[in-house]
């Protein structure tokens, strides 16, 4: 019972976070080699040359995983020092919180285009197929601007500013917004707490941004090339 009791989400209703759907999964803690230790009650004390020392116990083992989390969203980007127009870090950009306009482009960084990026449905939908679709809508913004003779495209402000609010009003009063999670930036100390993901599903998210692109990038700010 104890061991059940540990397993059972705390402090949050269900499907505020990902739920446990592994086969499997509950059964594998009444095996006789499996011990749980929860280490919020009993932290990591130290590594030992054979394992691990928990509460005044050595644990002997063979792998240490190491799983505390993530910098979701933004991690990847602020740990390369980009700049956009006028010097602006992105770092300073998103000091409040990260923005960008379909989860694809951010205002003031021409030519940036994201995978995956803040406002993106990605990881609230079949990851790889929305990796796809960015990865195409990318390569087909790239082809309209060099057929059209653009030096530069980014989205406007406004643009930006309109995709981040609709984003935020549809998890407003979800769930999503009950349990401390890595979508809200929580397992990041200092992080500001905003739900970084779009909810809407891929579906909708694909038509909005063909939409987008069939209307000549609406909401994007484009730049002739300059002539020689």
């Amino acid at each position: 019972m104890q061991t059940a009791e540990k397993l059972v989400p705390q402090g949050y209703p269900i499907a505020a976070k990902r739920p446990v759907l592994d086969s499997h999964y509950f059964e594998t803690f009444n095996k006789p080699n499996v011990h749980l230790v929860d280490i919020k009650d009993t932290p990591i004390e130290s590594l030992t040359p054979t394992g691990l020392r928990v509460g005044g116990v050595e644990y002997e083992l063979d792998v240490i995983v190491f799983a505390t989390g993530f910098d979701a969203f933004t991690g990847s980007f602020l740990r390369i020092d980009i700049r956009g127009r006028d010097g602006v870090r992105l770092a300073d950009r998103w000091q409040d919180g990260p923005t960008a306009y379909l989860g694809l482009a951010i205002a003031g960084f021409p030519n940036l285009m994201t995978v995956n990026g803040p406002c993106n449905p990605a990881v609230l939908t079949n990851v790889p197929a929305a990796i796809e679709h960015d990865v195409e809508w990318i390569a087909g913004c790239i082809e309209y601007a060099e057929q059209h003779g653009l030096s530069a495209i980014e989205p406007t402000a406004d643009a930006e500013r309109a995709w981040v609010e609709y984003t935020a009003d549809l998890v407003e009063g979800t769930m999503y917004m009950k349990a401390n999670s890595w979508w809200l930036g929580a397992n990041i100390p200092g992080k500001p707490r905003v739900f970084m993901a779009f909810i809407g599903g891929l579906t909708k998210f694909r038509k909005r941004c063909t939409e987008v692109a069939e209307a000549g990038y609406s909401g994007f700010q484009l730049t002739e090339r300059r002539g020689d």
